[in-house]
């Protein structure tokens, strides 16, 4: 069994380094870091959420946090009156620099009660135009270490802001890794995923925001149980025709073949106008995922939702009648642009 045990921080550290791996490459250009966090004090901050603290409120201009090589342990909160920041991690990998915290939904909190789901999440983005590059995100939090804490959705990274962009992150985690929102149902908040690696074994890619993954890495993990997991569970408002879609990625597992469903239609709070939507289109998907590819969640059946296939390819991906695809005119209608352009004509997949 393929799971994330967190006992001592040395522990986390070359676990946390030897997953996942996304290539080095070289330098991003852009505008200088104009603060510097290093865990050795030989920066402004210490900390990740010391340096956020010191961006002007109502910033109308790129921010570039710089992080040094290291890891990070505390929550982060990224206000929504601190747009246009950018996290760029300095190391040669994304394993580099690593932000992370280790609280479930069923974690105590201080002065009573727990922390919930949206509580538990390391990294809570509200600060639209926010870009991430070159780091890791994860929750830490070790299921095996707490038996007693039964709700273990464990978020690494929470967004509820617009026009996001995460280039070469990993965000590590088990239950609700990546937990794609907006502020409201019925708002719309887009996302966007450039080669990034993303794991997790249940609902560990969901919520309501619009979201691209364009040749990202999805590595489900091994929980030991049947079914071993599910990739995503959206929870698409029915007013947004964009929910959450994979164009050239790859999904893989640590899971045994025909044990992990490609998705499950989450409605919170019973919302009927719920209506999730997965797409996933031109991409390898590994044998952890069988012929009946989707799930129903609970009373909600998987076929009332918007979930879709176009042109994969691998041993996971053979056609069935539980399969639906697109045709290359739907295909046409659904591709990152479509998915991102949104009023503004944002276009992120188009920057270098």
């Amino acid at each position: 069994m393929r799971r994330r045990t967190f006992l001592h921080l040395s522990t986390s550290i070359s676990a946390v380094a030897a997953t996942g791996l996304v290539g080095a490459r070289p330098a991003l250009a852009g505008p200088r870091p104009r603060l510097i966090v290093a865990a050795d004090g030989t920066g402004d901050h210490t900390g990740v959420q010391a340096a956020v603290d010191a961006v002007p409120s109502g910033n109308t201009e790129p921010f570039v946090i710089g992080v040094r090589p290291g890891t990070y342990l505390g929550q982060v909160i990224i206000p929504a009156d601190k747009p246009y920041i950018e996290l760029r991690g300095l190391g040669r990998r994304p394993a580099d620099v690593v932000i992370a915290d280790d609280r479930a939904n069923g974690t105590p909190k201080p002065g009573g009660g727990t922390w919930g789901t949206s509580g538990s999440a390391s990294v809570t983005i509200d600060g639209a135009d926010l870009r991430a590059t070159n780091l890791t995100f994860a929750n830490l939090f070790d299921e095996a270490a707490h038996p007693e804490i039964t709700n273990r959705q464990a978020v690494a990274v929470l967004t509820r802001a617009d026009r996001l962009v995460f280039d070469r992150v990993r965000f590590l985690g088990n239950q609700d890794t990546l937990y794609v929102n907006s502020r409201a149902a019925g708002v719309v908040a887009r996302a966007y995923f450039r080669d990034c690696y993303v794991e997790g074994d249940v609902d560990f890619i969901f919520g309501r925001a619009t979201a691209v993954f364009d040749r990202c890495h999805i590595y489900s993990l091994d929980r030991a149980s049947t079914p071993a997991g599910y990739v995503t569970a959206p929870s698409t408002d029915i007013t947004n025709p964009y929910g959450l879609l994979f164009t050239r990625c790859r999904l893989t597992a640590a899971a045994p073949a025909g044990s992990v469903f490609l998705g499950r239609p989450w409605h919170p709070s019973n919302d009927p106008n719920a209506i999730g939507q997965t797409i996933i289109r031109e991409s390898f998907i590994g044998a952890h995922i069988p012929a009946t590819a989707w799930s129903d969640f609970g009373t909600w059946p998987w076929r009332d939702a918007r979930f879709a296939e176009y042109r994969n390819y691998g041993p996971g991906a053979a056609p069935s009648a539980d399969r639906p695809q697109l045709t290359p005119t739907e295909a046409a209608a659904h591709s990152p642009t479509t998915f991102l352009r949104g009023a503004d004509n944002w276009a992120p997949h188009l920057c270098p």
